[in-house]
């Protein structure tokens, strides 16, 4: 048999944003599609990390994650998300939000299992459940208010259906799922005993209302994943340190197969984000909402000034254009072209 790449790997593709990045970079364009942070790191965060250095925290971690952190996570989970979780047994430290999902996937998916995403989608999700072998299913959001209706959910379920997965806010559309919405997903999963993978990374970045995690609404503690991080909300995307929060049933899997694929996430990088999370007062937070509204009112008036039509979202990614979807689906996806960058 001749040298051959995977079937895997010939079945998954570079990420729109990769390839959005390098080509923005041989023009030496303004990138809109990769959500680069041009805010300082917070002084907690960077002292943190470099004290951390010092002191010699720089070798591997156990593969749940330092203590301090996880203790830090689960803190921050009780009293914004309002999520008990014991800091021992169901905190996970992980190599960012992406490197959460994909050993949550590994954990918990087998072969041929299906998982319903929403579309618009985030690119790494989709890709993270080919990588695996699973099989994507979609519902798609209406534009402009990217909405869906229970019958969307119930058509595409079937008895192979493993899981769903909640990005909210949403990427790249910047949808904030409704209180209702949820409660509809919520109720979908428990009837057909699925598991919802949330990726909420964007968690501070709501403009109207509140943030809500799934794990918080009644019956959804066990079988909801929670994934999160702070590369947006600290400015450490590079630093790549995310956590996964769920059910100690699922959590020693999971810890297993991160392990098993990134070891650890750097040992004073996670020093640095405990002590952002403990040290940075509430008004942080809200600050970083006034500063993103400003950035998005002068980028959305700017871009509809020369013509583009757009919405200003209730969360900061801000999609500038959809092309629309077609049922007929050959390849098994539907492509997306939406701009991406936090505003």
């Amino acid at each position: 048999m001749p040298l051959s790449l995977s079937r895997r790997a010939a079945r998954t593709e570079q990420s729109e944003i990769r390839a959005m990045s390098v080509a923005c970079e041989k023009v030496q364009g303004v990138n809109l599609a990769q959500g680069v942070c041009d805010t300082e790191v917070p002084e907690p965060v960077r002292e943190g990390a470099k004290q951390a250095m010092d002191r010699g925290i720089n070798s591997y971690t156990r593969a749940e994650g330092l203590a301090p952190i996880r203790e830090a996570i689960a803190e921050k989970m009780r009293s914004f998300n309002g999520v008990e979780c014991d800091p021992e047994t169901e905190v996970i430290v992980n190599s960012g939000s992406t490197g959460s999902f994909y050993a949550a996937c590994l954990a918990l998916l087998n072969p041929g299992d299906e998982v319903i995403l929403f579309e618009p989608y985030y690119g790494y999700h989709l890709n993270t459940l080919i990588a695996v072998e699973a099989v994507p299913l979609y519902v798609t959001l209406r534009a402009p208010e990217w909405q869906f209706n229970r019958e969307d959910l119930e058509r595409t379920v079937t008895l192979r259906t493993r899981a769903i997965v909640l990005n909210s806010p949403a990427n790249p559309s910047g949808k904030v799922f409704t209180p209702e919405e949820l409660e509809w997903i919520a109720g979908f999963a428990k009837r057909h005993d699925l598991f919802v993978f949330t990726d909420e990374i964007y968690e501070y970045f709501v403009y109207e209302g509140r943030h809500i995690s799934m794990a918080t609404l009644p019956g959804m503690r066990e079988r909801t994943i929670t994934m999160s991080g702070y590369s947006k909300t600290f400015s450490i995307t590079g630093w790549r340190v995310g956590y996964t929060v769920c059910d100690r049933r699922w959590a020693r899997g999971i810890s297993y197969f991160h392990d098993l694929i990134y070891v650890c996430a750097p040992a004073p990088l996670q020093i640095g984000v405990a002590e952002g999370i403990r040290q940075l007062p509430e008004s942080f937070y809200r600050e970083i909402g006034v500063e993103y509204v400003q950035k998005r009112d002068l980028l959305c008036n700017t871009l509809r000034e020369i013509g583009l039509r757009l919405q200003s979202r209730r969360a900061p990614i801000m999609c500038c254009r959809t092309p629309p979807f077609s049922p007929a689906r050959p390849a098994g996806r539907k492509p997306c072209t939406c701009s991406r960058k936090p505003v």
